[in-house]
């Protein structure tokens, strides 16, 4: 009896111990889920991974934050929402991670949205475009790094409306980013130009877009100019049937996205030429906050970065600084530190909105073409983000109060 008790004492100890070093191993880190779709999305994710892996090597080899290394656990949702709501929960019970960032598609970016306002749990949404993150189905503990679906369209629109075109024929994918886009699109562009018509719109299913047919049914409309969603291979189909039928053929185009290299680059020699795009010529901005990331990024991966990049990159580095103010990584006192939050980035410094958690991060605008081979972007600025951004009066009726 006395060896059994002995015995059990010391397993008790044991475990005791064993329990107290997890909980000081878990302690000495601030552990961070991230969600993505790597699988569905790599031309995009793949960068953006690089990017905030990048940053994360810089805030730990500064010393970390708070005196505590950060720790990133990522999982991949397979661009589905059910999935990313598991794998949520997943990353809170088991992996026991303090907050969350991440998201690609605007409908898991609406999933994990809802997620953080049921949980109470901090979620930074990276590159979900979604209007409705931070102004429908905003709520407190949601912030949005890139700029939004509402405010892309609003860089092009002006453009859009200096070529004087009347017949526009509408493209994008079926679900609520494409959707979003057409919507925005035609109020501003009708706003600035009154007898503006919309002949033919194609909305494709995302990632199954069947190009032939699409093309077709835009020539057959005879429209003056196109406003162009598609993206990723979707993106791809379309250009190369559309410069097979002649579509482009003295045709304006206005396309959202089409000037990243995450998508440009994979068209080669066959990219547009004279699009109005939105994107990011890495090559040529001559700021000395990109010429600073650029060279970290291709010393660290011998490759050039995308906007993937640079959206991974400047999340990381939002979460980190937060976390600072804050102070913590209580859920609400990381709400709290980010209303007003300045951050440092690529593209120069960011504030996110106390009015509807939107970041200012803005975006180049400029002109396709193709040197060397390789589509570029010419005749090119940046517009800030904080410009085309709502009211605040307009910002209070969309969103619904914290």
């Amino acid at each position: 009896m006395t060896t059994r008790a002995g015995w059990i004492s010391r397993l008790m100890v044991s475990t005791v111990c064993s329990l107290a070093a997890l909980g000081a191993s878990a302690q000495q880190t601030i552990k961070i889920g991230e969600i993505n779709s790597y699988k569905a999305q790599p031309a995009f994710l793949g960068p953006y991974k690089q990017g905030w892996n990048l940053a994360l090597e810089q805030v730990n080899a500064a010393g970390g934050v708070l005196g505590k290394q950060l720790e990133v656990v990522s999982r991949d949702d397979n661009g589905n929402p059910g999935d990313t709501i598991r794998v949520a929960q997943e990353l809170i019970a088991r992996e026991q991670v303090q907050l969350l960032f991440g998201g690609f598609l605007s409908n898991t970016g609406l999933a994990l949205a809802d997620f953080a306002k049921q949980k109470k749990i901090f979620f930074l949404a990276a590159e979900p475009l979604t209007d409705k993150i931070v102004w429908a189905d905003g709520n407190k503990y949601t912030y949005r790094l890139r700029p939004s679906t509402y405010m892309q369209v609003a860089m092009l629109v002006p453009e859009a409306a200096k070529l004087k075109k009347k017949r526009w024929a509408l493209v994008y994918p079926n679900y609520e980013y494409g959707q979003s886009a057409v919507a925005t699109f035609k109020k501003l562009l009708t706003a600035a130009q009154p007898d503006v018509q919309f002949v033919v719109e194609q909305a494709t299913p995302l990632g199954n877009v069947d190009a032939g047919a699409v093309t077709q049914a835009i020539a057959d409309a005879k429209p003056d100019a196109i406003f162009n969603v598609l993206f990723a291979a979707d993106l791809g189909k379309f250009v190369r049937e559309g410069n097979t039928r002649g579509l482009f053929k003295d045709r304006a185009v206005v396309s959202l996205l089409t000037g990243e290299p995450d998508y440009l680059d994979p068209l080669g020699a066959e990219a547009p030429t004279g699009w109005i795009v939105t994107g990011y010529p890495w090559y040529s901005i001559d700021t000395a906050a990109n010429k600073k990331f650029v060279e970290a990024y291709q010393a660290r991966y011998h490759d050039y970065p995308r906007v993937g990049s640079v959206v991974g990159y400047s999340a990381l580095m939002s979460i980190a600084d937060g976390i600072r103010k804050a102070g913590s990584t209580d859920p609400d006192k990381l709400a709290a530190a980010f209303k007003g939050l300045n951050v440092q980035t690529p593209f120069g410094p960011i504030t996110y909105r106390a009015q509807d958690n939107q970041s200012t991060m803005g975006a180049y605008v400029g002109v396709t073409g193709v040197k060397d081979g390789k589509g570029v972007m010419t005749s090119y600025r940046y517009i800030d983000g904080a410009s085309v951004q709502p009211s605040d009066a307009e910002v209070k009726k969309l969103r619904p109060a914290d």
